[in-house]
């Protein structure tokens, strides 16, 4: 029979062994599973991020792609199943904050830990020998023959299928959406003439725009932008002042852990994080490509994605798209 005295220091030496393990983490490699495709912000943010957060660690992290199902929720199912030891990351974007809404699986962002990278504003761009030379001859065609313009924009509850929503209530347009499982083909889409306009953000589309691939249009936030090699991209707002009731809707990409991780993983992951956004190599690349930089993480981080859980699901509601009403989930009212 067990005395008490032995019990105590069985658990005082089980604290002592998991106290031991989370001072060695990591010791393996860790894998970063992004619930986009390859080639769009989510995938490229995470590579570029992760491989700088790498030098700060003694392993590898290796970014993986499981894209598909509502909002990206085979990635985030797939993480989600996996241990909370801090070996499985996962790449997520404000998209991923409807899934459940939409759908795709019955948590809410509470069960994530995440760290904010940030994010690069949305356009509508066209395919290149698009009749469309401006954002009211798009618009005007789509509200002439509803549902005749095809548009891509990501998945579906995705940021871009949001910006999409709103695009239409503040015109009055009405477009056929195609959905596709990320924003990189979403573009291919748009580039191979599948469909005529595509909604992604400016980082995602700007090598298929200086390679004349697709057409922009209009920026879907307040001011237009210069871009070397492109030009001036007018903002949407100017011919449709209506838009501002909806719009802007910025994006906010990052990577997570489960939210039930031990502390000690969370602390180191964090500082390797930290010291990632602060190298050169990301301001540059942020720089190059219209990125605006975040760097907040844990609970400051989780506080910024339950806001735009709780601003894009009642959008998604309002806007008639939402298939679960946000209120049985637990998500209040922005």
């Amino acid at each position: 029979m067990k005395t008490f005295a032995t019990l105590c220091v069985a658990a005082l030496m089980g604290s002592v062994v998991a106290q031991a393990q989370a001072a060695d983490y990591p010791e393996r490699d860790i894998t970063d599973v992004v619930t986009w495709s390859a080639g769009g912000g989510t995938d490229v943010s995470n590579r570029v991020v992760a491989a700088e957060m790498a030098k700060f660690l003694p392993v590898r992290i290796n970014v993986v792609n499981k894209p598909g199902g509502v909002a990206g929720s085979i990635g985030m199912s797939y993480a989600h199943s996996q241990p909370a030891d801090g070996y499985t990351l996962v790449g997520v974007a404000d998209s991923n904050t409807t899934s459940a809404v939409m759908g795709g699986w019955d948590q809410t962002f509470k069960e994530w830990y995440p760290f904010l990278i940030g994010g690069s504003p949305d356009l509508i761009s066209v395919t290149a020998d698009s009749p469309y030379k401006t954002l009211t001859d798009l618009i005007e065609a789509a509200k002439a023959n509803p549902g005749s313009v095809k548009a891509s924009a990501g998945g579906s509850g995705s940021i871009h299928h949001i910006n999409l929503l709103a695009l239409q209530k503040g015109t009055g347009a009405s477009f056929n959406f195609i959905p596709y499982p990320g924003s990189a083909p979403a573009q291919n889409a748009a580039m191979t003439g599948e469909v005529t306009a595509v909604v992604t953000s400016l980082a995602e589309q700007l090598q298929l725009l200086r390679a004349g691939k697709i057409r922009p249009l209009a920026m879907l936030v307040e001011d237009g932008v210069t871009v070397e090699g492109i030009g001036e991209i007018p903002t949407g707002f100017g011919d449709y002042p209506g838009l501002s009731e909806y719009l802007p809707i910025q994006q906010t990409l990052g990577i997570a852990i489960r939210a039930d991780a031990p502390d000690d993983v969370k602390a180191t992951l964090a500082d390797a994080f930290g010291k990632a956004m602060a190298t050169d190599a990301v301001k540059k690349w942020a720089d190059e490509n219209f990125y605006v930089l975040s760097g907040k993480t844990g609970e400051e981080a989780q506080k910024e994605y339950l806001k735009l859980e709780s601003v894009f699901s009642w959008a998604l509601h309002d806007l008639g798209a939402a298939k679960i009403d946000p209120a049985t989930l637990g998500i209040s009212k922005p």
